[in-house]
C-alpha cells in the first residue's frame, strides 16, 4: 500500500521537486510515498480551465491506483477534483491547498499566501471563503511568474523575498503559505530570510496523509 502524491500538471521537474520535498518524511510514514505525474495535464495549472480540464484524467489516474493506495494527495494549489476524488475513492484524499491552510492556522493567527499569478488569486479567495476562514487570511499576493518560470532560481527567490516581505510587513501575516507545488525548493531559504514559518503545501498534505493512514491502522 502506498500514499500517492499526484501532480496534476505534466511537468516532471515539478514532480521531482515534490518528491524531494517529502523525502525527509518517508522514515515516519507507515507506508511508502510515491510522487506521480499526470501525463495528460497541462505543463502548468494556471487558469480555471486548466483546473477543470484535469479533473477527469486525475480521477481515471487515481482509479487505476485505488487497490494499492493508502491515501491520495492532489498536489496542485487549486485542489482540482478534490471533492470528486473523495467521492470516488474509499481512501483518505488530501488537497495541498486545504492541508496548507489548516496547517498554517496552527502556526499563526494570520496566514499570507504567495501565489504564482494575479489570476490565481480569485480561485484562492473562493476556496478560502468556502472553508470559512477568510478572517484568518492576511493577504494573497502574486509573484507574477508562471509554473515553468519558477525553475529560474535567482529570479524566483528574489520575487519570493519581495512578496514575502510585503506579506509580513504590510499585511502583517505571521505565517506564509507557498501557493504552488512548483515552489517546493524555496521553503527553507525563504523561512530563514523572513524569520517566519513558511508552509510548503505538499509536505503539509503528506503529513496529514501519514497521520490519516496511521490513525486508520489503529482502528
Amino acid at each position: 500500500m502506498t500514499i500517492y502524491i499526484v501532480n496534476p500538471n505534466s511537468t516532471q521537474a515539478v514532480t521531482d521537486g515534490i518528491d524531494r520535498s517529502v523525502d525527509p518524511m518517508r522514515p515516519f510514514s507507515p507506508v511508502p510515498i510515491e510522487a506521480r505525474t499526470l501525463a495528460e495535464g497541462p505543463p502548468g495549472i494556471e487558469t480555471q480551465a486548466h483546473v477543470d480540464g484535469v479533473v477527469g484524467p486525475l480521477l481515471s489516474h487515481c482509479a487505476a491506483l485505488e487497490d494499492t493506495a493508502s491515501a491520495f494527495v492532489v498536489a496542485c494549489y487549486s485542489d482540482p477534483g478534490l471533492a470528486a476524488l473523495r467521492e470516488q475513492s474509499a481512501r483518505p484524499v488530501l488537497g495541498i491547498a486545504e492541508a496548507s491552510i489548516l496547517t498554517a492556522m496552527t502556526m499563526g493567527q494570520r496566514f499570507g499566501i504567495v501565489s504564482i499569478l494575479s489570476r490565481s488569486i480569485p480561485r484562492h479567495m473562493r476556496y478560502v471563503g468556502a472553508m470559512g476562514v477568510m478572517d484568518r487570511l492576511a493577504a494573497d499576493m502574486p509573484l507574477e511568474l508562471g509554473v515553468l518560470e519558477l525553475a529560474d532560481r535567482d529570479r524566483t527567490f528574489e520575487r519570493l523575498r519581495t512578496v514575502g516581505t510585503r506579506l509580513r510587513d504590510e499585511a502583517m501575516a505571521d505565517v506564509l503559505i507557498l501557493g504552488c507545488a512548483g515552489m517546493t525548493a524555496y521553503c527553507a531559504d525563504l523561512e530563514d530570510h523572513l524569520g517566519l514559518p513558511v508552509v510548503e503545501p505538499c509536505r503539509a498534505a503528506a503529513a496529514m496523509a501519514i497521520g490519516r493512514v496511521a490513525l486508520e491502522k489503529t482502528n
